[in-house]
């Protein structure tokens, strides 16, 4: 049955694991089919981030996209309609809304993990982390989209970490040959040129627009995530060069990782550390 939600073939230890798989194919098909997969925190940050991967995959028969969406949505800002739920009431409302997108984007896929913010932002916590390397390695996808190192908001830090700790896991020949860091929580304007990736996400407006509006306890309980998301894009495309003409009328920043697939000894912070230092040395040289 189209939609049916499917028993979990990787097999991971969340006790509110959610697992769907919009055309109701099985879940070995879906992640062995799956080419570009997003780690994501919250319901909702993947069609912020990975719109390029949605894009990139939409109607493809030899292209997937696969999504996991860690935590459980409970401590959600909430406002209107939504103001007086309990937190109960907005973790089935952000699975419902989740599993619609994952309909409307024809994902391979969407694990939603269930774990409280608490246990991503626990250093020592590694059922997170075993999970993650399961899916992964059940997938073995060429393209990973996760939180940039840079972002400030906690939760998405820490599971970018365990995301790439996952990630080194698997042999260096199964590793994906992209990992890109997506900006959700601070801009990635700041990167220098040759240091940033530009994700071209002006494809299929009408596809971006009802993966945004599907979120209905963000966008009309109090965060206009929809009008800011498609702001930045378009913000990102025209403020790119100032000396030439657009380009594409739409961008998404992000942080090449990939380094970090190919060189073991390359910690995060190291990397950070380098992408800080070029900003500083060109700004100071424009002074």
């Amino acid at each position: 049955m189209i939609g049916t939600v499917m028993s979990a073939a990787p097999e991971l230890s969340s006790k509110n694991l959610d697992l769907f798989v919009p055309d109701g194919s099985s879940i070995e098909q879906a992640c062995k089919r799956t080419t570009h997969l997003c780690i994501a925190a919250h319901q909702d940050d993947v069609e912020i981030m990975a719109f390029h991967g949605i894009a990139e995959c939409y109607k493809k028969p030899d292209q997937w996209f696969g999504a996991v969406v860690v935590t459980d949505g409970a401590g959600s800002p909430r406002a209107g309609a939504f103001a007086n739920y309990s937190n109960t009431q907005m973790k089935l409302v952000r699975k419902i809304e989740q599993r619609k997108a994952a309909e409307i984007g024809k994902y391979s896929f969407v694990y939603q993990l269930g774990y409280p913010s608490t246990e991503i932002k626990d250093a020592k916590h590694e059922q997170s982390v075993n999970d993650i390397a399961a899916i992964i390695d059940a997938c073995q996808p060429r393209v990973v989209y996760l939180h940039n190192l840079a972002d400030k908001h906690e939760t998405h830090i820490s599971l970018a970490l365990k995301s790439i700790i996952a990630l080194r896991r698997l042999p260096a020949k199964r590793r994906p040959k992209k990992v890109y860091g997506c900006e959700i929580w601070r801009d990635l304007d700041w990167l220098a040129d040759g240091q940033k990736v530009a994700l071209p996400v002006d494809q299929n407006d009408e596809l971006t627009r009802n993966l945004l509006e599907v979120f209905e306890s963000q966008v009309s309980g109090g965060k206009r995530y929809d009008l800011a998301t498609i702001g930045r894009r378009f913000a990102n495309a025209t403020f790119s060069e100032p000396r030439a003409t657009d380009q594409t009328k739409a961008i998404t920043w992000a942080m090449d990782l990939t380094p970090l697939m190919t060189n073991d000894s390359l910690t995060p912070a190291v990397l950070i550390k380098q992408h800080v230092a070029k900003f500083s040395q060109d700004v100071l040289k424009g002074l």
